[in-house]
């Protein structure tokens, strides 16, 4: 890492001017421009009145259509991927090859495939660049006090969790035409809905070995699903259940970890705080124990701003951010393992799926009743 990346803002390019960077990126991004970390240098997007009237707003100096040639004459440091996931292979693999690091979106990329081709565009060996993806529920307060407990021990062994999101989303939402679909929005609610539950729940269970899984389209008209459930077993012996939907009017998204010594319990919608958290001792707990474990410390609600810092240390360190390369990783293989067993019927075990596997480049596998409709290019008439 150069002595001028460790002392000076992060030149920032942020490429997707839609709803999620005007709501959640630009606001982190200018938090930390006001505190000198960052400097937004430029916006990029195909709509060309979009990029200019974001940049104007954001006062944001270069706005652009062209991702190659604002890699090109900027070389900024870090590019925020906010734009639909068919296209971050692409973006991120570009990026890396310019010499930025990378912060993605989620769904990452719409399969395993394309995740290992933008991990390999990363410079091995060295102190970067590399591409993480937004999975801020792991860096509020409340998940790293959870964690640490956790790790430590204190809780003694996890046995038993479940992961819950179970949203609501009416059939307007779905007659965007890019939605539903695999090839653009990467899956249904166990992709695009429960990942952020999926994966703190990953974070904090540890390394899972297995997972059979069933799916289902119920109510709306979409080649995915729009509801999934799974049973998991983590490589520590617990197990777990996770449930994703679309279609639950009394939203709610949860994690609840029973272990030897306490349940711990989350539960919120779409980000949390410290209050969120509950953790109930077993009986026989010394209270001041319980009193140390129920002291989740400095409030810092799970968001992307929480995220974002954690990443710009990260960066300035020359070290892989914990969303990136294998961290990030299993949070899709397993989700892509989840819809191989709903789809085959089979429980599908960690590792098992690779290059020559179905599900290794496409998320429905190929499935009947699953892959997308094709269209055959009729012959024309002589």
């Amino acid at each position: 890492m150069s002595s001028h990346r460790s002392t000076t803002p992060l030149r920032t390019a942020v490429v997707g001017t839609g709803g999620i960077a005007r709501s959640s990126h630009l606001p982190a991004l200018r938090t930390l421009a006001d505190a000198g970390e960052v400097e937004i240098v430029a916006a990029v997007d195909v709509d060309v009145d979009a990029v200019r009237a974001f940049a104007a707003g954001a006062g944001i100096p270069y706005a652009s259509t062209d991702l190659d040639a604002t890699l090109a004459e900027l070389r900024p440091d870090l590019v925020v991927l906010c734009t639909p996931p068919a296209v971050h292979r692409d973006q991120a693999v570009a990026a890396l090859r310019a010499g930025a690091w990378v912060w993605c979106e989620k769904p990452p990329c719409p399969s395993l495939a394309d995740f290992d081709a933008i991990e390999a565009a990363e410079k091995a060996g060295d102190a970067g660049p590399y591409a993480s993806i937004v999975f801020q529920h792991r860096f509020g307060s409340g998940a790293r006090h959870v964690r640490r407990l956790l790790r430590e021990g204190a809780f003694g062994r996890p046995l038993v969790a479940h992961c819950q999101t179970t949203w609501y989303r009416d059939t307007a939402y779905y007659s965007v035409p890019w939605r539903g679909r695999w090839a653009t929005e990467g899956g249904g609610p166990a992709m695009g809905h429960g990942i952020h539950q999926t994966d703190l729940l990953l974070d904090l269970m540890g390394p899972w070995s297995e997972v059979r899984g069933m799916a289902a389209r119920l109510v709306h008209d979409v080649e995915t699903e729009d509801v999934s459930t799974a049973q998991v077993r983590f490589a520590s012996g617990a197990v777990a259940t996770v449930v994703n939907s679309v279609l639950s009017p009394d939203e709610v998204s949860r994690i609840r970890v029973d272990c030897e010594h306490a349940t711990i319990e989350l539960t919120h919608l779409y980000g949390y705080r410290n209050a969120d958290w509950r953790i109930t001792a077993a009986p026989g707990v010394p209270e001041e124990t319980v009193a140390v474990w129920r002291d989740f410390g400095t409030d810092e609600p799970s968001s992307h701003l929480a995220q974002l810092r954690a990443l710009v240390v990260d960066i300035r360190a020359g070290r892989r951010h914990a969303t990136s390369g294998a961290g990030g990783r299993q949070t899709l293989e397993f989700i892509t393992a989840l819809y191989k067993s709903a789809f085959t019927g089979t429980p599908v075990h960690a590792g098992e799926i690779g290059p020559g596997d179905p599900y290794y480049t496409e998320l429905h596998g190929g499935a009947q009743g699953w892959a997308p409709a094709t269209t055959r290019k009729e012959e024309a008439p002589a």
